[in-house]
């Protein structure tokens, strides 16, 4: 019993030794939280590092592509122009808005929907808004890569559909957690 103690208690010294370690980020409460669907928070995870393969981010590597946004060829393809400033991802985020109340003023870079994010008025409202930011992140995305790879370009509305589809299964999957209950009265409003 001892010896498994020791050796345990090895494995975790040694573990701690090997990992860095780094402070707690600002927006891991954005990201994780309870009832957050994985495959969301890792986009969202990934997003926020700004560590999407972006065409500059692929030209600067040194791909021979274009580093222009195929969506609206005259603008680079950056996480910012991409989410959030793309005359595309702005009608999606209008609708968005309209469920979630609206910035006070448009959003201009990912510091402030992360702000817009976490300044709801309560926390319900905050739990929706980082619902709706990592679905519509993650099908943005999903869309990007569609028109890219497959050559097949989805309109705003059909990618909102998909969106708002995704967000009423996982408020109804876990209308019973804490949190949970209101979400679908908030969104359908």
């Amino acid at each position: 019993m001892v010896a498994k103690q020791a050796s345990g208690s090895m494995s975790s010294t040694t573990w701690d030794m090997l990992r860095r370690r780094e402070d707690t980020k600002s927006w891991v409460d954005v990201v994780w939280f309870k009832g957050a669907i994985p495959k969301l928070s890792f986009n969202m995870w990934i997003a926020n590092y700004d560590k999407l393969p972006t065409r500059s981010r692929l030209a600067a590597w040194g791909l021979p592509i274009s580093a222009n946004y195929p969506f609206c060829s005259n603008y680079e393809e950056t996480r910012d122009h991409l989410l959030l400033s793309c005359q595309y991802s702005k009608a999606i985020w209008t609708e968005i808005f309209i469920r979630c109340d609206p910035p006070q003023s448009p959003l201009a870079n990912w510091s402030e929907l992360l702000s817009w994010i976490r300044t709801a008025p309560s926390s319900r409202l905050t739990l929706l808004r980082k619902l709706a930011t990592q679905t519509a992140v993650y099908h943005m995305w999903k869309q990007r890569n569609n028109v890219v790879h497959n050559h097949i370009s989805l309109s705003t509305a059909n990618v909102f559909r998909a969106i708002d589809r995704e967000l009423r299964n996982i408020i109804s999957a876990r209308r019973h957690m804490k949190g949970f209950d209101s979400l679908m009265v908030m969104w359908l409003r």
